[in-house]
C-alpha cells in the first residue's frame, strides 16, 4: 500500500499559517512514508472560487517547498459524484428534505429551548410522494441529506487524539447537497478520498466531528475508511485563539523578511514533544514526523519564536542561496561577513552600504580625534593582504596604550558609523584601505 495524503484548499481566500501548518503535516508524512503528497483544490464553490487564488496556492506552496506529486479540482469531478450520489439515493442513504433555512432556524430554537440538542428531526422522512410531488409543484426544491444509521456506532482511533467515539443518534443528518444542486464538503471529500487512494486524512481537530459522519459514508460507499490525524489547533502567543492567525499567510512571511524554511522548522514541531529547531534541510524534520509524538493542547504559534529561528537559519545558508536577493556586488566573502548579524536576509543591503559607503559615524571628541587621525597614518602602512584589523589594533595598543573598548570602539565607529556589527576583521578587508585611511583620518 502506497502512503497517499492530501490538501484540500478552497480557493476562496489565500492560505494562512493553519492551513500551511495542514499542508507541511500531509507533506511530511507522505515523504517520511515514501508516499504520495496530493493538492485538491475544493472548487465546488462557484460563487466564491477565484483562479486567483488557485494561482496562490500553488506558489504558496512552491514557496514552502511542498511539491505535490498530483493535482486535481473538484470542479472537474462532477460526474463522478452524480454518479456516487444516484447510488446512495437508489440505496436509501441519501433522502431529499424541502424545510428552508428559515424553517430548520426555528426547530433548532424550539429544541434549544426545551434544553435538548438541536438534532434535525428527519421530518422529511415522513413526507409521503404525494406531500414531496406538492411541494416542489409549488417551486420548493429540496436539499439532499445523508441518513445515518443509529446502529452503527462511529468510531476510530485516531493518529494524534487516540480512541474516538460518537453516538450516531445524537448527530443530525448531515446535508451533502444544496438545493441549488451545488455540493457541499462532506461527500466530495469522501468520493475524492475513495477514488485517489486516499490513505491518511491529516486536518485539524476543528474537523474531528466531520470525521465520524463521514466514517458512515466510506462504509456506505463499501469502501475501506482512511486513517485519521487529527492535530489540536494554533493559538497565538497570548494562549487563545486568535483572529490575526487567519491572516498571517506566506504574503505575510515573505514581506518580514521570514525564509520557507523557518516556517517549516516551526510548523513541523510546535504542538509536538521535539524541540524547534533551526534545520534548514526538510530531512531532518521528514525523518523525526510522528503522529505519536503530537500532543492535545493547543499548538502555540509566537511570531517573535519564528523571528528568531529565522534569523538563526539566515546565519546558515550560503551565498548561492541567497545571491538573487543581495546587492548588486555583494559576494561571498562580504555575506559570510555580515551574515551573523543578519535577521533577515534584506538587511544584509544595509551592511553592504556600510562596506560601500558612505557612512555618517558621530564626531569623536578631541581625544578620540587624535587617536583616529593616528590610526589613519598606521592604516597607510599596513599589509592589507594579511590580517589588517588586527595589524592595526596591535599596533594602536602599543603606541598608545588603548585596550578593550577605547581601543575598539572608535576605530568601530570611524569605520562603519556603528557601536555593533560583524566581525571587524572579516569587515576590514572588504571596506579597503583606502576608504579606511579616509574614514579615520576624518
Amino acid at each position: 500500500m502506497t502512503i497517499t495524503t492530501r490538501f484540500a484548499p478552497s480557493p476562496t481566500g489565500r492560505l494562512h499559517v493553519g492551513n500551511i501548518r495542514t499542508a507541511l503535516h500531509n507533506w511530511l508524512w507522505a515523504q517520511r512514508n515514501g508516499g504520495r503528497f496530493l493538492l485538491r483544490i475544493d472548487d465546488t464553490d462557484a460563487e466564491r472560487s477565484e483562479e486567483r487564488f488557485v494561482e496562490a496556492i500553488h506558489a504558496d506552496l512552491a514557496w514552502l517547498g511542498l511539491a505535490p506529486d498530483a493535482v486535481v479540482r473538484q470542479s472537474e469531478r462532477f460526474a463522478l459524484y452524480q454518479r456516487r450520489f444516484d447510488a446512495l439515493v437508489e440505496a436509501g442513504r441519501l433522502y431529499p428534505a424541502y424545510e428552508s433555512a428559515q424553517e430548520l432556524d426555528l426547530k433548532r430554537k424550539i429544541l434549544l429551548g426545551r434544553g435538548l440538542p438541536p438534532v434535525y428531526d428527519r421530518a422529511a422522512l415522513r413526507l409521503t410522494g404525494a406531500e414531496r410531488a406538492a411541494l416542489e409543484a409549488q417551486g420548493t426544491h429540496p436539499h439532499w441529506r445523508f441518513r445515518l444509521d443509529h446502529d452503527a456506532p462511529l468510531a476510530w482511533d485516531d493518529l494524534v487524539r487516540g480512541p474516538q467515539s460518537f453516538d450516531p443518534a445524537t448527530m443530525s443528518d448531515p446535508v451533502v447537497r444544496r438545493a441549488d444542486g451545488s455540493w457541499l464538503y462532506m461527500l466530495p471529500s469522501v468520493i475524492d478520498d475513495i477514488d485517489m487512494g486516499v490513505t491518511h486524512v491529516v486536518r485539524g481537530e476543528d474537523h474531528v466531528s466531520n470525521t465520524a459522519l463521514q466514517l458512515q459514508m466510506f462504509a456506505a460507499l463499501d469502501a475501506p475508511a482512511p486513517a485519521f490525524a487529527h492535530a489540536a489547533l494554533l493559538t497565538g502567543a497570548e494562549g487563545k485563539l486568535s483572529k490575526r492567525l487567519g491572516s498571517l499567510g506566506v504574503d505575510h512571511f515573505r514581506g518580514s523578511g521570514i525564509e520557507p524554511q523557518a516556517v517549516r522548522a516551526l510548523l513541523a514541531r510546535i504542538g509536538t514533544s521535539d524541540p524547534v529547531e533551526p534545520l534548514v534541510e526538510a530531512a531532518p524534520l521528514v525523518a523525526g514526523f510522528d503522529f505519536s509524538r503530537f500532543g492535545r493542547a493547543p499548538a502555540r504559534f509566537d511570531e517573535a519564536e519564528l523571528a528568531q529561528l529565522n534569523a538563526r537559519i539566515v546565519h546558515q545558508l550560503d551565498v548561492a542561496t541567497v545571491a538573487d536577493r543581495l546587492p548588486a556586488g555583494m559576494d561571498e566573502a562580504a555575506w559570510n561577513a555580515v551574515r551573523p548579524n543578519l535577521s533577515t536576509v534584506a538587511e544584509a543591503a544595509g551592511w553592504w552600504q556600510v562596506i560601500e559607503g558612505p557612512v555618517s559615524p558621530p564626531e569623536p571628541d578631541a581625544e578620540d580625534r587624535a587617536f583616529l587621525t593616528e590610526a589613519a597614518s598606521l592604516a597607510a602602512t599596513l599589509d592589507w593582504g594579511a590580517d589588517p584589523w588586527h595589524a592595526l589594533t596591535g599596533a594602536l595598543k602599543a603606541a598608545t596604550g588603548r585596550k578593550g573598548k577605547p581601543l575598539f570602539l572608535p576605530l568601530r565607529r570611524a569605520l562603519t558609523g556603528m557601536d555593533h556589527g560583524p566581525d571587524m576583521a572579516a569587515l576590514l578587508p572588504l571596506i579597503g584601505r583606502e576608504r579606511a585611511v579616509a574614514r579615520l583620518g576624518g
